[in-house]
């Protein structure tokens, strides 16, 4: 089952998500669920994408609601391994559909999850025994429905998903005996599942591990899971691997399962509901009666189906290119999954950090999978500006984690510390939320969590255990993380320029809370901590490099290399990672022209790569030169060059959607290159027009009125009727809805704009 590299055309890819549901004003059909299960073929991701997992984007076909608990996918990876999405294009043979909490679009790992195999004729219970060929020709998927052809066994399934629960028809094509497997999927050898044949019911749990820091560690809870047929079956048992028992439980062994099976006749259907929770077996009951009480399979697929429709048409773009629709919402579909959902329907979840409690929250819900180096830049902000209400919970649900676990985390996932990646995040989401307003926690708690991180170094055991910043002692005595410090108890080790510029930005947001807060000494000494970019970029050439304690710069200096100072790219590509204070950087590059070269040479010599993260303002910094249009350039050939429908639509990782939602917000015309203020940069929309609902009945209307198909040039902008010559508009502007009307032409314009301001770019905090 491993990926090969023969794709079937993209044009029978279109051919595949086709909707059970009229079109019309419809948008869930433009979504490609299957966009970005088969490695990247773009021009950056072949350049820079120096291992497998950096050519996938590593999304699956999940079927649920947005920002669900559980997702449901056909399953054609059995393992729970690190970087192993559960469904690949290009594989062939499938193993079951997975109730899984994978992270969409990383290179993690699945976690608490379970698989339901259906198959005909003599029990076989090994997954190498089972595993059966498909073919994407008899393959629906949409965010709310999936169905497949099982040919082997002469069965079509069908799957459907709430928050946190499924529903899954299976009908026969002739008279024979059905199984069902149910299997926890556990790579340790641990779990339990046990059979009720009286009641056609399978009940179990996964336990889940943490990862990174701590990794292999009990996470103090598990995946529970309860599964029940719609009428009773004849034979029922356990397994282990190829061995099957009729004993009613098993646990702690390699590959256990529990199956029912019955006869079917041909043409009749099976169906079956799973609900799941990670908080107990009790809760997995309490969801299932409540989001999936009857059997009405096609009730819930529109109930679902509406579900996304709701949340996709919070954003209408129109354009003759059908194309650039499907592109557009399979990008806000992928923004919609995570974080995930945490708590039960009575508000129970287990509490943060692995003690093994169960608390409830008070109000909202409680989330966690944060993949938190990634969203914070865009996705996140997308969220803010959509459903403050939806940004808010999440707030607080960090705020939880930081009471609970005694530090606010820098990358919660599996509802752990993991100090995963680089640099402060949590504490960029919380100030992001902050200056746009988004208020309704304890400010005051989420400010003293944060300071914490900023200015607190934890006991050597907490540190092990993956709270507090990394380096943070350097960074603070330095001014930066000098090359002596290894930084060797992390999972990303050494980095030390990509932590120091990371640390900068941090130190920037939590500064604009506590500007806000009154708090004038903090302010002052972490808006001072956020000018660290000045002792990492070497005057000599302008660009990011390693340096040690006493001032030396590390030797050779290779900028376009992968360095062990740089995560995951190049000192040129880093160089540009100061989104808080660009008039700075070019200030200290030798003013608003250097840093266009510089941008200019990082375009020509190909060093762009949007694959990764961390370049991703990149492209908007031009707005910050004489030279606006060639953000608007840039751009629109990153639109056209690094996103496509089919399999291979996405040019890296995808990371919990931050990908997709660089997407959305560039071609709707704005990005939030500075996230942790309330500003946003203007380029060019790529469509004619844009409407976006916004909370309150407001709309925001975006308008590009274009002297040809191709324009993509600004010759002016107006804000609600009345000439707009900056760059950028703020969060407040935006909320209260309005009409943004672009003029676009063929040939770069520079003469809309005003000049930038000449320093560090702040919100109000107030």
């Amino acid at each position: 089952m491993k990926i090969s590299g023969v794709f079937l055309l993209v044009s029978l890819f279109g051919l595949l998500a086709v909707p059970s549901h009229g079109q019309g004003s419809d948008v869930v059909h433009y979504v490609q669920s299957l966009s970005g299960s088969a490695p990247s073929t773009t021009a950056s991701s072949t350049k820079h994408g120096h291992s497998t997992t950096e050519h996938l984007a590593n999304t699956f076909p999940a079927v649920g609601v947005p920002f669900g608990m559980t997702q449901w996918t056909p399953q054609t990876r059995l393992t729970e391994t690190k970087c192993v999405a559960p469904y690949y294009y290009a594989d062939t043979l499938l193993t079951g559909f997975r109730a899984s909490h994978w992270l969409s679009g990383s290179c993690t790992q699945d976690y608490g999850s379970l698989t339901i195999m259906p198959l005909t004729g003599k029990l076989k219970t090994s997954a190498q025994a089972y595993a059966t060929s498909f073919s994407h020709r008899t393959e629906t998927a949409t965010p709310a429905y999936y169905k497949v052809a099982l040919p082997q066994y002469q069965l079509s399934v069908e799957l459907t998903a709430t928050a946190r629960c499924g529903l899954m028809q299976i009908v026969a094509a002739q008279d024979d005996s059905l199984y069902v497997l149910i299997t926890p999927n556990s790579d340790q050898g641990q779990g339990f599942v046990q059979v009720d044949a009286q009641k056609g019911e399978v009940w179990g749990f996964n336990p889940v591990h943490r990862i990174y820091q701590g990794w292999g560690q009990p996470a103090g809870f598990s995946g529970y899971f309860v599964v029940q047929l719609e009428r009773l079956g004849s034979r029922a048992g356990t397994y282990s691997g190829n061995h099957a028992s009729t004993a009613i439980s098993i646990q702690n062994q390699k590959d256990i399962g529990a199956f029912l099976g019955c006869k079917v006749r041909r043409g009749e259907t099976l169906r079956l509901r799973v609900g799941t929770s990670f908080s107990s077996l009790e809760g997995a009951r309490r969801n299932l009666a409540a989001e999936v009480p009857n059997w009405d399979f096609q009730t819930l697929v529109a109930q679902n189906h509406a579900a996304w429709q709701k949340a996709l048409a919070q954003i209408r773009v129109e354009t003759s290119k059908e194309q650039d629709k499907r592109i557009f919402y399979t990008a806000l579909y992928h923004s919609l999954q995570q974080p995930r959902l945490f708590n039960d329907v009575d508000g129970t979840y287990p509490a943060f950090a692995g003690n093994a409690q169960r608390l409830k929250v008070a109000k909202g819900n409680y989330y966690d999978d944060f993949s938190m180096w990634d969203i914070y830049r865009a996705q996140l902000p997308l969220l803010e500006l959509l459903q403050p209400r939806l940004a808010n919970d999440l707030v607080q649900s960090m705020i939880l984690k930081g009471q609970q676990g005694g530090w606010l985390p820098i990358f919660p996932c599996w509802n752990s510390y993991t100090a995963a990646m680089i640099g402060d995040h949590g504490t960029a989401f919380i100030a992001s939320a902050y200056v746009r307003g988004i208020r309704d926690y304890d400010v005051q708690e989420a400010y003293r969590l944060m300071r914490r991180n900023a200015f607190d170094q934890p006991t050597q055991q907490e540190y092990l255990d993956g709270k507090g910043r990394r380096a943070l002692p350097s960074y603070l005595k330095y001014g930066f993380v000098p090359l002596e410090d290894s930084v060797k108890d992390a999972f990303h080790k050494m980095e030390q320029v990509s932590r120091t510029l990371e640390y900068g930005f941090d130190d920037y947001a939590l500064a604009q809370v506590a500007k806000g807060l009154g708090k004038t000494a903090d302010y002052q000494a972490l808006l001072k901590r956020s000018q660290a970019y000045r002792h990492i970029i070497d005057p000599a050439t302008g660009l990011a490099r390693g340096r040690y304690a006493d001032g030396r710069w590390y030797a050779p200096f290779r900028p376009d290399v992968r360095e062990f100072y740089i995560t995951e790219g190049t000192p040129r590509q880093y160089t540009f990672y100061v989104p808080h204070d660009v008039p700075g950087l070019a200030q200290l590059m030798g003013g608003p022209a250097q840093l266009e070269a510089k941008l200019d040479s990082l375009f020509a010599r190909g060093e762009y790569w949007h694959g990764n993260e961390p370049g991703h303002q990149i492209p908007f910094m031009y707005n910050y030169t004489a030279a606006p249009w060639k953000t608007q350039r840039a751009v629109r050939r990153i639109l056209a060059e690094e996103y496509t429908d089919g399999p291979g639509g996405l040019s890296g990782n995808d990371d919990a959607g931050q990908m997709s939602a660089w997407y959305v917000f560039a071609s709707l015309g704005l990005y939030p290159l500075n996230p942790a203020s309330d500003e946003y940069q203007l380029c060019a929309p790529l469509f004619d027009r844009a409407t976006v609902q916004l909370p309150g009945g407001k709309a925001l209307e975006i308008i590009a009125k274009k002297a040809s198909p191709e324009a993509m040039y600004i010759a002016g902008v107006k804000w609600n009727g009345k000439k707009h010559p900056y760059s950028y508009l703020r969060h407040a502007e935006l909320t209260k809805g309005g009409r943004l009307e672009l003029d676009l032409q063929m040939a770069p314009v520079t003469s809309w704009i005003q000049p930038p301001p000449p320093r560090l770019s702040q919100s109000s905090g107030k």
